[in-house]
C-alpha cells in the first residue's frame, strides 16, 4: 500500500489517546478558548485524523510563507494550500508563544488543544495572488478578505476527539480505517474519485473504465465539508452516492465521505486533493477537467484553464507518490446504447448524446424528462425531491436602498401574492440587519417560501433565487429612474416572477 505523505500517517487521535483524560481535565480550567468556524472544523478534523499528513498542527509563519510562495513546507515537502487558524485581532492580542488554546466545536465541545508557536499577520493580498491567482471574484479570495480573521495562529495540536457528526457516521471513514479495510480486503491498488456533485451514469462509466485499465478498485470519495456556494447540499448528494454505488460490479467500489473544506483552488487544490487521497490509502487519483475550479468570474472569464490542474499535478508526479489518472470524457452512443471515451469516437460519423450541467438544472427546474441513458431513475427521483420545479421553489425580492415607499410597497406585494393562493408561504422579512435573521433567508427560500425583503443585506446577491428590485445595473427587476406608481411596480414584479416560472397562471 502507498505510504502516507511524509512517510507517517499522523493520526493524532490515536497518538494522544493515552493523555486524553488529562487533556479533558485541562479544558475544564483553561480559560483560553476559541470557537471554531465551519472551515476550521473541517481543517482540524483532517489534521487530527491524518488526512493532512504530515501536518500535526496549524502552519506557523515560516511554513505558511513557504507554502504560499513555493507550494512546499519549510522542510521541502510538497504542500500547496495553506492551513491556517485565523483569528480576530482582539483574540490574537491575548496570545503569546506557549499559550494553550482549547479549540471548541460550536462553542461547547472540546476537540483539541493548540500550543501557540507564533501569532502573525499575513499579507492577504500576497496569499490571494500566489495561491488563488488574485481575481477578487474568486470565492476563496472573497472568503480570505471578507470572512477570515486578520491574524493567523501557528502551533502543534493535541487531540481530544474528532469533531462530532450526526449524519452518515458509518460512511465517515478516517484514513486509518480505510487503510485497514483496504488491507483486509487486499485492495492494494485503489483509484480515488473526487466529487462535489451528484453522480450519473457517465461518472460510473468513467470510474469503472479507469479501474479496469489499471487493474484496481474504486474509492468514491465525495466532499461533504464545505464546497462552492450554490452547490447541491451534501445530504442530497450522499443519497445519490448511496444509490449509484449499487450499480458497480460487486466488490469493485467503496463509498467514503471526506470532511474537506474546499477552496476551489484549481490546480493547486488538485495537488492537495491527490496528497489527501494518498493519505487515505489510494494508489491512483482521477484529476478532472477544470478540477476544483469555481467556473467563471463576473466578466465571464474562467478562473483556471481546463487542463491547468492536470498539468500542475504532472509536474509533481515524482514527488507525490500517487499515480494521477487524467479524467477521460465519455459520451453516450445512442445507436449502441453504451458509453465510450469521446477521444475514441469519430464524431463526424457517430451520433452521440450528452446533457450539460446547465441543461440538467433546466430540466429539474422545469420538471422536464431526464432520460435513463443519462441517469438512473432512482437518482433522478432523489434530485427532484431536493430540486422541485420552479413553481414550487422559493424566492426573495430584495429592495435596493432608497426605494421610495418601501413599507407600502412591501404590503402591496404581500397582498398581491396572497391573492394567488397555492402552497407557497409569503412573508415580509424585516430586521434584516440582524445576522440571525440573515441566516434564515436561504432556509426560507429552500423551503419554498416567497420573501419580500424591504432593505438590502450582505450577500443578498449570492442567495439562490434572490432578486434585486431597483434602478441599479444589478437589479434583476429594473425600475425607471423616476418614481413609479406602486401598482406599476407590483405588476413588474409579478410579470418577472411569472416569466421565470415562480407563478403559473
Amino acid at each position: 500500500m502507498v505510504a502516507p505523505h511524509g512517510g507517517i500517517l499522523q493520526d493524532l487521535v490515536a497518538r494522544d489517546a493515552g493523555i486524553r483524560d488529562d487533556l479533558i481535565k485541562e479544558t475544564e480550567t483553561n480559560p483560553t478558548t476559541w470557537s471554531l468556524t465551519g472551515r476550521q472544523i473541517c481543517d482540524l478534523e483532517l489534521i487530527l485524523n491524518g488526512g493532512f499528513s504530515p501536518l500535526t498542527g496549524f502552519l506557523d509563519q515560516k511554513n505558511y510563507e513557504s507554502v504560499v510562495h513555493n507550494s512546499r513546507l519549510a522542510n521541502g515537502l510538497v504542500w500547496t494550500i495553506p492551513i491556517n487558524l485565523d483569528v480576530s485581532e482582539s483574540f490574537a492580542k491575548t496570545l503569546s508563544k506557549g499559550t494553550r488554546i482549547v479549540l471548541l466545536q460550536e462553542g461547547e465541545i472540546p476537540i483539541a488543544i493548540l500550543t501557540v508557536s507564533d501569532v502573525y499577520k499575513p499579507d492577504k493580498q500576497v496569499e490571494a495572488k500566489h495561491v488563488f491567482r488574485g481575481d477578487p471574484d474568486h470565492p476563496a479570495i472573497k472568503y480570505l478578505l471578507d470572512s477570515a480573521g486578520d491574524y493567523y495562529v501557528g502551533g502543534e495540536l493535541q487531540a481530544i476527539q474528532l469533531p462530532h457528526h450526526y449524519d452518515y457516521t458509518g460512511l465517515r471513514k478516517t484514513p486509518a480505517q480505510l487503510r485497514n479495510e483496504f488491507e483486509t480486503k487486499q485492495w492494494d491498488r485503489v483509484v480515488a474519485f473526487q466529487t462535489r456533485n451528484p453522480m450519473h451514469r457517465a461518472h460510473r462509466e468513467l470510474t469503472v473504465r479507469a479501474a479496469r485499465e489499471r487493474n484496481s478498485k474504486i474509492l468514491i470519495h465525495p466532499v461533504v465539508g464545505l464546497t462552492k456556494p450554490g452547490d447541491i447540499d451534501h445530504h442530497t448528494r450522499v443519497r445519490v452516492y448511496q444509490e449509484i454505488i449499487k450499480r458497480y460490479p460487486s466488490g469493485m467500489a467503496q463509498l467514503s465521505l471526506l470532511p474537506l473544506a474546499m477552496r476551489m483552488g484549481g490546480d493547486r487544490e488538485a495537488v492537495w486533493h491527490a496528497i489527501i487521497r494518498k493519505n487515505y490509502g489510494a494508489s491512483h487519483f482521477i484529476v478532472g477537467r477544470d478540477h476544483a475550479g469555481p467556473g467563471k468570474n463576473s466578466k465571464g472569464t474562467d478562473f483556471y484553464g481546463p487542463y491547468d490542474a492536470q498539468e500542475l499535478v504532472e509536474t509533481y508526479k515524482n514527488e507525490l507518490g500517487i499515480e494521477v489518472v487524467p479524467f477521460r470524457m465519455v459520451t453516450y452512443l445512442e445507436e449502441e446504447d453504451r458509453y465510450a471515451p469521446i477521444d475514441q469516437i469519430d464524431l463526424s460519423t457517430t451520433k452521440t448524446l450528452n446533457i450539460s450541467g446547465t441543461e440538467l438544472r433546466r430540466l429539474l427546474r422545469d420538471g422536464g424528462a431526464i432520460p435513463e441513458w443519462f441517469s438512473y431513475p432512482e437518482v433522478v427521483k432523489i434530485l427532484r425531491e431536493s430540486n422541485p420545479p420552479r413553481a414550487q421553489q422559493g424566492f426573495a425580492i430584495v429592495f435596493e436602498e432608497g426605494l421610495p415607499n418601501a413599507s407600502q410597497l412591501g404590503t402591496a406585494l404581500l397582498s398581491t401574492f396572497l391573492q394567488f393562493g397555492g402552497a407557497r408561504h409569503i412573508k415580509v422579512l424585516t430586521h434584516i440587519e440582524d445576522p440571525n435573521v440573515v441566516e434564515l433567508v436561504p432556509d426560507f427560500i429552500r423551503s419554498g417560501a416567497g420573501l419580500i425583503i424591504p432593505q438590502d443585506f450582505k450577500d443578498a446577491a449570492e442567495q439562490t433565487n434572490s432578486f434585486y428590485l431597483g434602478t441599479s445595473e444589478r437589479a434583476a427587476i429594473k425600475l425607471g429612474a423616476g418614481d413609479e406608481k406602486i401598482s406599476h411596480i407590483v405588476q413588474k414584479v409579478v410579470l418577472f416572477l411569472e416569466d421565470h416560472g415562480f407563478f403559473q397562471f
